[in-house]
């Protein structure tokens, strides 16, 4: 297995599959498989989910919400993800806690790093809910100072899209997808990988990031197995 503990960053939109809204099951139920399955193996894990399926502050201020207000909004939405998910992987038989950033007991406990590796040394896949709790800051940026707070081997960013490509796919059919780039290419090419506050925590902390598709399942055991899918970012 190439990495030991591992901060798995998944998208909110990911969870609301074919639907506009909300959380579809069984995309919850496969991800919570793969991650049954990442477990088995033996590794650490920590997971940070986005919001964007229930609530995005940045798209609230637009409408007309308050941006701290809107960004809290966000920061609860991400903790409604997180106990979704929670409960998929309980109902796989994986011992799972949800720690959040922002106090709110019995919803879960508060995060401490200390707090997060007794529970990964005992078995439990941690859940990282509430983004760094404090406005402005993307649910990438909490999942890039997570992961460098309880020193995983490196970041996997699930998403749609199978890696980073020279420009978007969906627009350009002559764009080339990336098996290896390091930070600083993505730097001079100014391409999208994570949003520019978390790749220069990553960046400056030399925490390698993998953007992979999440949505086919068996991507996350072959990631972890260091096949060549998706994109390694590194220094």
């Amino acid at each position: 297995m190439k990495y030991r503990r591992i901060l798995l960053k998944l998208s909110g939109e990911s969870l609301q599959g074919a639907q506009k809204y909300g959380l579809d099951t069984g995309v919850l139920q496969s991800y919570a498989e793969q991650i049954r399955d990442m477990q088995a193996s033996g590794v650490q894990i920590g997971i940070v989910i986005g919001g964007g399926n229930i609530f995005r502050g940045l798209t609230g201020a637009k409408r007309g919400f308050d941006r701290v207000k809107g960004d809290q909004m966000g920061m609860l939405a991400t903790i409604i993800n997180s106990l979704a998910l929670q409960s998929a992987l309980e109902d796989n038989g994986v011992k799972a806690k949800v720690l959040t950033s922002i106090r709110m007991e019995p919803v879960g406990e508060y995060y401490s790093k200390a707090r997060a590796l007794e529970y990964m040394e005992q078995g439990y896949v941690v859940i990282i809910g509430g983004g760094t709790s404090n406005p402005y800051f993307s649910t990438d940026s909490a999942a890039a100072l997570r992961g460098i707070e309880i020193e995983a081997d490196v970041l996997l960013k699930g998403t749609r899209v199978d890696g980073v490509y020279t420009a978007d796919p969906e627009k350009d059919p002559a764009a080339r997808k990336f098996d290896e780039i390091t930070f600083d290419e993505v730097y001079e090419r100014k391409l999208k990988v994570m949003d520019l506050t978390a790749f220069t925590l990553c960046r400056e902390n030399g925490l390698d990031i993998v953007v992979f598709d999440m949505d086919t399942p068996g991507n996350l055991a072959r990631v972890l197995a260091g096949e060549p899918i998706g994109t390694l970012v590194k220094q």
